[in-house]
């Protein structure tokens, strides 16, 4: 008596077939993913320039003593943006000073100084910067301004933007940049597994072809 083994063997084909795009489709599935949640991870930020007091020519004494403060703190400052200082360079100039010497408006050891009327310092670190102007007695009576940098973990900021200009780099002299939050590097572990378990469906699939 002859069986024929015919049906069973398509049968098998076809269950192979099957499980072959399953594991393919499966696979792309964690790909595509993977993809979305890593760019969702990282921010889509463009760079932005900020004139320091919200308008030109306002590097200059203020009317109130904390009007340039009180704009920076209503902006949101990210690493790869610039600060703009316009100013008459003929009577006043820029210096970038530690925290101490901010405070009591001490003009003699200046991290940096700039005196072209037209400064443009880029920013590579999140961080607090504080800036004074050169001129005498002019710090006294509110020109300066303290800086917040974000990390690129904060909230993006406001969608506005000024002209560009060749900038300087600001780099802070003691405050490091903020170190990724224990939640972000999760997120990108768990990101990394999925990868991980695509790759290997991946190869699964295509072993078994």
């Amino acid at each position: 008596m002859r069986y024929s083994m015919q049906k069973p063997y398509n049968s098998l084909v076809k269950t192979k077939i099957y499980l072959q795009m399953g594991l393919m489709r499966f696979s792309l599935l964690c790909f595509v993913t993977c993809f979305v949640l890593l760019s969702l991870n990282f921010d889509a930020y463009e760079a932005r320039e900020f004139i320091v007091g919200g308008k030109e020519n306002s590097w200059r004494i203020p009317t109130d003593a904390d009007t340039l403060n009180m704009w920076a703190q209503h902006e949101r400052f990210k690493i790869g943006d610039s600060l703009v200082f316009k100013y008459d360079s003929k009577n006043d100039s820029v210096l970038r000073v530690e925290e101490g010497d901010y405070k009591k408006c001490i003009k003699a050891k200046p991290i940096e100084e700039y005196h072209d009327g037209n400064t443009t310092i880029s920013i590579n670190e999140s961080g607090a910067f504080f800036f004074i102007s050169g001129a005498d007695g002019h710090c006294e009576k509110g020109e300066k301004v303290e800086i917040r940098v974000l990390s690129h973990k904060h909230s993006s900021p406001p969608p506005s933007q000024a002209p560009k200009t060749s900038p300087a780099t600001l780099t802070p002299p003691v405050t490091p940049a903020e170190s990724p939050k224990s939640g972000s590097v999760g997120l990108d572990l768990w990101i990394m597994d999925v990868f991980v378990v695509a790759v290997a469906t991946t190869l699964v699939g295509i072993s078994m072809v």
